[in-house]
């Protein structure tokens, strides 16, 4: 038996988001304090790229001038893996693992920034599934 849902069901909706502007500190203390691991990198409504928690430990040993040098644009992931509201899980799934990224930008199906889907809410949704918490298409 086949389960398809959409990766809507399990799309975090209007996640944290960071300008291109942003300094390195500042996106380590927003991660720290809203406790999420990937930031959309945003400029006119549009993402251009996201930052995860290992992009801003790489740069944690640098000197405090050296930081203050860096912003989001200097360290974002750019073009990340995007895809539509509609697209079904398994689907998302295997090109995250595929492309080995913990997370893929949602959009809505005119094109606009949903969400971002990560690796964290897929086994959520894994948990959901196998234990049948829910039947096709009705995910809390």
């Amino acid at each position: 038996m086949k389960i398809t849902v959409p990766v809507e069901e399990f799309t975090t909706p209007d996640p944290i988001t960071v300008t291109e502007d942003m300094p390195i500190d500042d996106l380590r203390r927003l991660m720290e304090r809203h406790s999420v691991r990937h930031l959309p990198v945003v400029r006119g409504g549009a993402v251009t790229g996201v930052i995860s928690d290992r992009d801003v430990r790489l740069f944690s040993g640098l000197t405090a001038a050296e930081k203050l040098q860096l912003r989001a644009v200097d360290i974002m992931a750019e073009d990340p893996l995007t895809v539509s509201a509609s697209t079904p899980l398994d689907e998302v799934a295997y090109a995250m693992s595929k492309n080995k990224v913990g997370s893929v930008i949602v959009n809505d199906e005119s094109g606009q920034f949903l969400g971002i889907f990560t690796a964290t809410d897929a086994l959520n949704a894994l948990i959901e599934i196998f234990r049948g918490e829910g039947e096709e298409g009705t995910h809390a």
